[in-house]
């Protein structure tokens, strides 16, 4: 069997893992934690804005990294040539209406991204070096009695960390613009990733904490400027979307034509690779965070989503759409600079340089967290192992068009998927949403930071049976963090009690 043959079994194997087992699967557990949580999402959104606020004036220390820079970690793995580029590529095969799926996706996935996230941090352990491990081969442990489920997990968390359609999209984007030899790029470019990596998330959070504002700012202002030139086509743009997601789209110029499975299944699998909705990826990074309130740290991950998908996703799908580059039989890489290029100078320069900065941050991210999986399933020699794999596998899907090696990372994310969201489903007793309160009767008053962080661990020990229920009395947790914080306290609480 040839190269070719292979590509074709994994395209296969791609459309019909996401169009008839993950697509389904993602959309029905998003439906059902929507109504479990009356759509949480939406009903708490300004709780997840007013969280996100007070992270970034949050000076809390401890062990673990800040909250702010797994925040930036976890969401420089998502911004980037992921919603530049791959958002892309399921519009050129799917049609426009691709993009409602996406928000779709992104509004059942925020609650499906806050229940991985807040597992992960929920079964964390120490890991001797002050700071945390977490993720779904932790929290798969408590659903699956065999072993080899968790490493199987972590396994394909390897395989995804090493980010070779990203990696191949700038291999070619600088390769290409800059006239050099890809080999050196790639070589260059791989030994760069992996010196940053070794320094850890929180070396990786301090360089994305300043580039994805950056980037956030600048790619908005120059959608918002192609919006304002093509604003008399902006309504047909939008009708376009929705009447193509429920009727898929006709073939147009080098765009071949789509039905509704294909519309809906490209939406949707992008917006889980842009958004790394339920792959774990999340997971592995937050559990990192020093935040001890699993709640306040996953309310994050839906900040995440409204960012990606809703932000950046729909800004580069609009601006392919308004100026019609998306209907031409153009790369999908070129897809947005082709676009801006006919509103704003030097696009052959500034968007290689541009994807350059997102793609290595997206990249470093990935692989690290890649490298945490590594040393999971293997504690000795992981890290070491991880690296011969990624220079070989870089260096292969280098010399393929970059959609073959998307497919591999969507039949992999696919599968994390559906792993994912049976732990998710069989764990979801055990996951509290916002806000976190202590079950004391009779009193309204909110607790400071430190008895909240107190009172959400001893809910989780209640849950996991570490404390009997019969213990508790209706002050018995506020009455304990107190008894543990001051001894004045403790003698006044046994007078009363």
């Amino acid at each position: 069997m040839n190269i070719s043959n292979v590509l074709f079994v994994l395209d296969s194997l791609d459309n019909l893992l996401w169009g008839y087992i993950a697509m389904p699967a993602l959309l029905l557990m998003g439906i059902y934690m929507s109504y479990r949580t009356k759509c949480i999402q939406i009903r708490r959104f300004p709780k997840v804005l007013s969280t996100f606020f007070e992270t970034l004036t949050s000076k809390r220390s401890g062990d673990g990294i800040h909250p702010l820079k797994a925040f930036f970690v976890c969401i420089g793995g998502c911004m980037g040539v992921g919603n530049v580029v791959a958002v892309c590529t399921a519009i050129q095969i799917g049609g426009p209406g691709a993009l409602f799926w996406i928000w779709v996706t992104a509004l059942v996935g925020m609650i499906v991204k806050y229940s991985e996230v807040y597992l992960g941090i929920r079964y964390r352990v120490p890991n001797g070096k002050g700071g945390f491990t977490g993720g779904p081969m932790y929290f798969l442990q408590k659903v699956f009695k065999k072993a080899w489920v968790p490493k199987f997990a972590a396994l394909l968390l390897c395989i995804y960390g090493v980010e070779i359609y990203q990696f191949s999209v700038v291999t070619e984007s600088i390769s290409t613009n800059f006239e050099l030899n890809k080999y050196v790029v790639a070589t260059l470019l791989l030994a760069l990733i992996i010196f940053v990596s070794r320094r850890g998330v929180h070396y990786i959070g301090s360089i994305v904490s300043v580039s994805i504002p950056i980037f956030i700012v600048s790619y908005l202002g120059m959608g918002a400027w192609v919006f304002y030139q093509n604003y008399d086509l902006l309504p047909s743009v939008i009708h376009m979307i929705f009447s193509s997601a429920f009727s898929g789209h006709a073939a147009m110029g080098g765009f071949a034509g789509s039905t509704i499975l294909l519309t809906a299944s490209q939406g949707i699998r992008r917006s889980c690779y842009a958004g790394d909705i339920a792959v774990g990826y999340a997971s592995v990074i937050h559990s990192e965070s020093r935040e001890d309130i699993a709640e306040k740290q996953a309310s994050l991950a839906m900040m995440e989503i409204f960012l990606d998908s809703f932000i950046i996703c729909t800004t580069s799908v609009m601006i392919i759409l308004a100026t019609g580059t998306w209907s031409q039989e153009i790369e999908a890489s070129m897809l947005v600079q082709q676009a801006l290029a006919n509103y704003f100078p030097a696009m052959n320069i500034f968007m290689p340089l541009f994807l350059l900065m997102l793609g290595i941050t997206t990249i470093m991210s990935y692989f690290c967290a890649g490298i945490k999986c590594a040393e999971f399933v293997a504690p000795k020699y992981g890290r070491k192992i991880y690296y011969g794999y990624a220079l070989c596998i870089t260096l292969v899907f280098i010399n393929y068009p970059p959609l073959q090696a998307l497919t591999v990372l969507s039949i992999t994310a696919g599968i994390l998927l559906l792993l994912n969201l049976y732990g998710i489903y069989k764990l979801k007793d055990n996951i509290e949403f916002m806000p976190a309160t202590a079950p004391s009767a009779g009193s309204t008053e909110s607790l400071s930071e430190p008895q909240e962080e107190y009172v959400a661990q001893q809910n989780y020990a209640i849950q996991d049976n570490y404390v009997p229920e019969s213990y508790v009395s209706e002050n018995y947790l506020t009455d304990t963090y107190a008894i543990n914080e001051s001894p004045q306290a403790a003698a006044l609480i046994n007078s009363t009690n």
